[in-house]
């Protein structure tokens, strides 16, 4: 009686630590809102248009670079307001984490763009932002989502596309990735989000 009472304790000991691992993996993870997903989408989309346009089409460069950086601003905002609402210091969170895992890709992709610009082979630039940009995302999938890791892997897809398609489908599919891309996995990460609260 007395080691089958043992035998009950202890694998209810067992599925209450389970319980709380669980508690605390879903606790250490980042929620992205799927509105910095689709807000940094609509500026992807944005900065297709623009960069299609024949007044601005040389000037792609500058046009994607200027979309990246609004683009990271919005999403940072988007993504710290949930904590800074409840007074949560960023400092020491998940959220950190998910930016250590974006920025050594992030600054790989600014690097190979240096490269890529300096020796004259423009035409691999585009293929190298959604490659890095997927590997990033990849990497912060960590500490969030597997929906993150999805959209990393989807985005490493259109990366290697570019780096083999002629260059007058490039602007396509930075659109396609940058534009489509996020407000696709925006919607579905916010319709999950709304799911569980329902």
């Amino acid at each position: 009686m007395q080691s089958a009472n043992a035998v009950r304790i202890d694998s209810h000991a067992v599925a209450t630590l389970r319980y709380i691992r669980a508690s605390m993996d879903a606790a250490a993870s980042v929620a992205v809102p799927g509105s910095a997903g689709i807000a940094m989408g609509s500026i992807g989309v944005l900065a297709t248009i623009l960069s299609s346009t024949p007044g601005l089409r040389e000037y792609w460069i500058g046009v994607w670079l200027m979309a990246a950086a609004v683009g990271g601003g919005v999403g940072f905002a988007l993504m710290t307001r949930p904590a800074s609402l409840r007074g949560l210091s960023l400092y020491g969170t998940p959220l950190r984490k998910f930016a250590l895992g974006l920025f050594p890709a992030l600054l790989g992709g600014a690097v190979m763009t240096a490269v890529h610009w300096s020796n004259g082979n423009v035409h691999a630039i585009p293929g190298t932002w959604l490659l890095f940009y997927g590997c990033a995302l990849i990497s912060a999938s960590v500490s969030a989502t597997r929906m993150i890791a999805l959209m990393g892997a989807s985005f490493v897809a259109l990366g290697l596309a570019a780096l083999l398609t002629p260059d007058r489908l490039h602007m396509l599919l930075l659109g396609a990735g940058f534009g489509g891309l996020h407000v696709l996995f925006g919607v579905l990460i916010g319709r999950k989000g709304h799911e569980r609260q329902v």
